[in-house]
């Protein structure tokens, strides 16, 4: 059967203590595997619901992946429960207690009875080394499902699915789907979707599938044909659809994120880039520096308070006094500021109000300038975002890496934009 299942399972899950990342992160890799994965379920620490969980998933799909349960604690039940599933006794996993003798040793460490539920197996079960953690994850027959267990830590789902998960089922599926999935930032999810209607429709293979993770849209080109070919090919003349329907919006594709694609997009200008933030408090810089930068990144800013805009940054005081510290005109004067006190040839600047308070019936709540200042001018935009404090502050962060990466496109393209106010 090409249909799969994933099962998380662990209370912290079911109160809402943590958020269940492993879920979805698992049901995307096995449906990029070509898998039909048509549940994604969640189960407290409790045997007998872990065990009806199991045997019901198992018996009605050909893969079901779990994770969770495999630490040191007594809430840590799924070997225990896996073994009653699959009538066998809990053995010890010699190879893992081995590597993790010589761990514990290295941190001034000794094995302790707790620990040794980690390197615990059914009997039975092929044993998948852990590349990052301590507890093997295993893989066995349950009836006709194959089953194969993770622990819950995602380093560790990531690691072992990389290294062990993958390379084992890829073999037990018979490939005729194929999905490419397209990251687009810059339009809500509502036009979106307007933008796309009718593709499903001249496409009967295909599926087309959203995902809206503040302050992205993720759309998924899902085709099912005779085989994986077919699929593909069809799934790519979409996707090529897609991109031509959405424009600049679709920003890259997978595991691309938009930062390392504005990243992507100042190295090929060659340019260097500097950062002067206010409302944004330093996240630009943040969401930048999450990949090494030190190629083209020079420096960044937090100048919030006027001084610090004067005094770092040489914005006039008579502009600050005239317009405002939220003013198109003293984003213009840090971005260009900035740009000559580190003496790069790109840089970025932000000023608004985040809130939740400091709004005027002039400038609300939510208002924020942003600009960029480059060898072809200074281009300022603005713009009234909405949400709470974290929500504004990072929809204005991706709105000015907007702006950069289109700028960078436009001077690749040859077509310089000229300065303007937006």
């Amino acid at each position: 059967m090409n249909t799969a299942a994933v099962l998380c399972i662990g209370t912290e899950l079911t109160r809402g203590e943590i958020i269940n990342t492993n879920g979805p992160w698992l049901a995307a890799r096995l449906t990029e595997l070509g898998f039909e994965v048509r549940a994604v379920d969640v189960v407290d620490d409790d045997p007998e619901r872990i065990l009806g969980a199991l045997r019901r998933l198992g018996a009605a799909h050909g893969v079901l992946v779990c994770s969770g349960g495999l630490g040191p604690t007594s809430d840590d039940l799924t070997t225990e429960v896996v073994a009653r599933a699959l009538g066998v006794a809990v053995v010890r996993h010699e190879p893992s207690l081995e590597s993790m003798r010589r761990r514990y040793e290295k941190a001034g460490r000794e094995v302790s009875a707790s620990s040794l539920r980690q390197v615990e197996i059914p009997e039975g079960a092929e044993a998948l080394p852990n590349p990052v953690g301590i507890a093997p994850g295993y893989s066995a027959a349950l009836g006709s499902c194959f089953l194969v267990v993770l622990p819950g830590v995602p380093r560790e789902v990531e690691g072992l699915w990389a290294e062990e998960v993958a390379p084992r089922l890829r073999s037990r599926v018979e490939r005729r789907s194929f999905q490419i999935r397209l990251r687009t930032f810059g339009l809500p999810e509502s036009i979106v979707g307007e933008r796309l209607q009718g593709l499903e429709q001249a496409h009967p293979s295909l599926t087309l599938g959203y995902r809206a993770t503040l302050p992205e849209v993720e759309v998924k080109v899902l085709v099912r044909g005779g085989d994986e070919r077919s699929s593909r090919e069809q799934a790519h003349l979409v996707a090529d659809e897609v991109r031509a329907r959405l424009g600049d919006a679709v920003y890259g594709e997978e595991d691309d994120t938009f930062p390392e694609v504005v990243a992507r997009c100042i190295r090929e200008r060659g340019w260097r880039l500097a950062l002067a933030e206010s409302c944004t408090g330093g996240l630009v810089a943040h969401l930048l520096t999450s990949a090494p930068v030190s190629d083209f990144f020079i420096a960044s800013a937090v100048t919030y308070a006027n001084s610090a805009k004067t005094r770092l940054l040489g914005v006039n005081e008579d502009v600050l006094r005239g317009h405002g510290a939220v003013s198109h005109e003293v984003a213009a004067a840090m971005a260009e500021g900035v740009r000559r006190v580190c003496n790069v040839e790109v840089a970025l600047a932000l000023t608004g109000i985040a809130g939740p308070t400091g709004g005027t019936p002039e400038k609300p709540v939510g208002l924020v300038h942003w600009a960029v200042a480059f060898p072809g001018g200074t281009v300022v935009e603005q713009r009234v975002f909405p949400g709470d404090r974290r929500q504004i502050q990072r929809m204005a962060a991706f709105a000015g890496l907007a702006l950069l990466r289109r700028i960078c496109l436009d001077e690749a393209r040859h077509t310089p934009a000229a300065p303007r106010v937006v």
